[in-house]
């Protein structure tokens, strides 16, 4: 189950004990809500560490600064015909 599914039952629990009325027999819906609830926040806790376990954190790389590049050109201009 994902972060989105135990958001999802916090959000069902949290409906079931604060906005309904209903009464069924021998089931108390208030109950069942926090228990959802309950669940959901451990499942939150549970991925948000397995989360930072992962999380693998890279080193930044190193600065290496280039030589200026030196074009060696002839005299007579000539290139070799590779560009300048």
């Amino acid at each position: 189950m994902g972060l989105g599914g135990c958001i999802i039952l916090i959000a069902v629990g949290a409906i079931l004990t604060f906005a309904t009325d209903w009464h069924m027999r021998g089931v108390n819906l208030d109950v069942v809500g926090v228990i959802l609830m309950a669940v959901g926040l451990i499942g939150v806790a549970t991925f948000s560490g397995i989360a930072r376990r992962r999380r693998v954190v890279m080193p930044p790389a190193p600065v290496v600064e280039e030589e200026p590049h030196h074009h060696h050109h002839r005299v007579d201009g000539y290139n070799d015909g590779y560009g300048v």
